[in-house]
Order: structure tokens, then C-alpha cells, then sequence
């Protein structure tokens, strides 16, 4: 920017400039302090790198006054957009969110789609936002009701290299996840999750054992609806003696990670967050064992017959199973209440 002279009067301006006011805005004042002693508006525009309509709107706002007219106004659009979307497909995507308050606009339009509706992630994206700002969706508070265990990770047999998950039931990883409903209160959830069909399996008990874990893996064989070929889990104890004896015998291969490395069982140790915020913090879990056990098979068919899954290109688990050919076409997830 090129300057030839300071307009008389302009120190004197500076000096009583609002606080308020940016460097810009005092060029712009400085601009108009220059034109009305000069008149050259040539100068002006060569000075500041400014075109004359710009010196003359700058010069038509400036009140000598009020040095806060030099300020833009104000930049909302005259015409606002209006909301595109229909009442019936609003009040259709409340009632999915309301149902499934963790999940987000790719999921809901999945659900949506399922339901006929004729609509875009955008769209959905944009009515949320919508409902969240008139209050009509108040996002479920967070509830601690977990924390990761300290476990001592003893001597551990890794996972070959060249062991490769390529079909569902290749790799099942296994872990525990704490659930404290009140202070002093301790619950054990088993959680298993297929790395390649995202197909979880939970179940909770009072006391994580070998014992108790042993009992689980008759679980996992009804109801994961595919061999298990390979199970990974981390050195607890639980998934030693009796639980190592029922993998041997059902001739499941048996991985244990070695000593602090939960990144290897990335895949469950996601599960148990995802089965934390979507289930224990925005239910009413009933406390007793067979009951939570009867809720979370509820959740279990939810999650694998129902959710879309970002990791299968929002497929759901149970149609990602069809669409290989693992399960038939009309295969059903058995009812599952009979084991409490």
C-alpha cells in the first residue's frame, strides 16, 4: 500500500479512535479523512488498493459522529432458506433419533430409507440440527458406570503374522468390560466380537472367571450364527484353565495379546464403548442378572440385526452375512430367551 501524505487532522483522529475499532476499520476512516481534504479520489484508491465504489460507499456510511459507522453491516441474507423437508419425515426422523439417541444422520438415513422415505444423509443431518435447536431433542447425559480393569498381562502365546481374518469366524476377539451401576457394585460383561462381520455377542455375569468364561463360549457357539474358528483375548485370568480347556476342546484356536497391548483387540475394545453408550447410558438397565441378560439380548439383536454399521458400509451385520453367503436368505436370528 502506497502512501504520499497524511491528511491534516488524522493524528487527531487516530488518537480519539473507539477502541472498538480494527486496523482496517481505521484505514477505512483514514481513506475518507484523505478524500475530503484532497478530493483525489485516484489518490485514495491508489493508497489503499481500493476500487471508487468502494470510496464512495465507505464515504456515503462514514458519519463523522459516529466513528462505529464505518462498521459493516449487518451480513444475514434478506431471504433466509426455508426448511425443505416435509412435517411427516421431521417427526419420522424424532422419533428414530429418540429411539436410538447415539446414533448419527448415516445411520438414521439408513433406517429411514428401510421406511420409504425418499430423503438424503444432508437432509437428515440438517433436520437434527433443526430439532436440536428448538430443544426437541436433548442429547441422553453421559452416566460413568465403567472403567478399564488393571490386569497383570503374564507370559502370552501371540497371534501368528501370517494369520489373516478373511471370513466371519477367522478371528473372534473376547474381553471383559466393568459395569458399576452403584458404589461398591461390580458387574462383569463378556463381550465378543467377529472382526470381519462386526457380529457381537454379550452377556453379563457377577464375577468374571475361567468358569464363568468358559460358560460364555457355549454362548458364542449358539448364538453366532458361523463356526468360530480362532478366539483372541488378553492375558486375564479368566481366560485361563477352564476357559482355555473349552477352546482346546471344541478345537478353537486360542490367542492371547501380550503384555500392554489393547490396540491388538481394537475391535471389542470399540464394542465396549459402543455397547456402553448406546445401551447402559441411555437405558433403564434392571440390576439383577437374568434380567440385564434378557435386555442385552434385546440390545444384541438391535445391534446386529437393526444398527448399520459405518465398518460395512452401513450395512447391517445380519444382511452382511446374507449378501456372502454365510447364512441363507431367510435365515432369522433364533429367540434366545430360553438361556435365562
Amino acid at each position: 500500500m502506497k502512501v504520499f501524505s497524511i491528511a491534516k487532522g488524522f493524528h487527531r483522529l487516530w488518537k480519539n479512535a473507539p477502541p472498538e475499532l480494527t486496523k482496517e476499520e481505521i484505514d477505512r476512516i483514514r481513506a475518507v479523512t484523505i478524500f475530503r481534504e484532497t478530493r483525489n479520489i485516484a489518490l485514495v484508491c491508489e493508497t489503499f488498493g481500493i476500487s471508487r465504489a468502494t470510496q464512495y460507499r465507505w464515504l456515503k456510511r462514514f458519519d463523522p459522529g459516529d466513528f462505529t459507522s464505518i462498521k459493516h453491516g449487518s451480513r444475514r441474507p434478506r431471504r433466509l432458506r426455508k426448511p425443505q423437508w416435509s412435517y411427516e419425515l421431521l417427526m419420522a426422523v424424532k422419533q428414530i433419533r429418540e429411539q436410538y439417541p447415539r446414533w448419527g444422520k448415516d445411520k438414521l438415513f439408513v433406517l429411514l430409507k428401510v421406511q420409504g422415505w425418499q430423503t438424503s444423509v444432508s437432509t437428515v443431518g440438517r433436520i437434527v440440527t433443526y430439532l436440536k435447536k428448538r430443544g426437541e431433542l436433548i442429547e441422553p447425559q453421559r452416566m460413568a458406570i465403567s472403567a478399564k480393569r488393571k490386569t497383570k498381562r503374564p507370559y502370552a502365546v501371540r497371534k501368528p503374522k501370517d494369520y489373516k481374518a478373511k471370513k466371519p469366524g477367522d478371528l473372534v476377539q473376547v474381553d471383559t468390560l466393568d459395569i458399576r451401576p452403584l458404589p461398591g457394585i461390580i458387574l462383569k460383561q463378556f463381550t465378543a466380537r467377529d472382526v470381519v462381520s462386526r457380529w457381537d455377542v454379550v452377556e453379563t455375569r457377577t464375577r468374571a472367571t475361567s468358569k464363568t468364561a468358559k460358560e460364555f463360549t457355549g454362548t458364542l457357539k449358539k448364538r453366532m450364527p458361523f463356526k468360530i474358528k480362532a478366539i483372541q483375548v488378553d492375558g486375564g485370568s479368566e481366560f485361563y484353565a477352564d476357559f482355555e480347556d473349552a477352546c482346546k476342546a471344541e478345537n478353537i484356536k486360542l490367542f492371547v495379546l501380550p503384555p500392554k497391548s489393547p490396540k491388538l483387540n481394537g475391535f471389542v475394545e470399540r464394542a465396549n464403548r459402543t455397547h456402553t453408550e448406546e445401551f447402559y447410558e441411555i437405558h433403564d438397565c434392571s440390576w439383577t442378572i437374568p434380567e440385564l441378560n434378557k435386555q442385552l439380548v434385546q440390545w444384541e439383536y438391535i445391534y446386529n440385526c437393526v444398527r448399520p454399521h459405518q465398518s460395512l458400509h452401513y450395512k447391517i451385520p445380519l444382511q452382511f452375512l446374507k449378501d456372502n453367503g454365510i447364512i441363507k436368505k431367510d435365515y432369522k436370528p433364533p429367540l434366545l430367551s430360553h438361556m435365562y
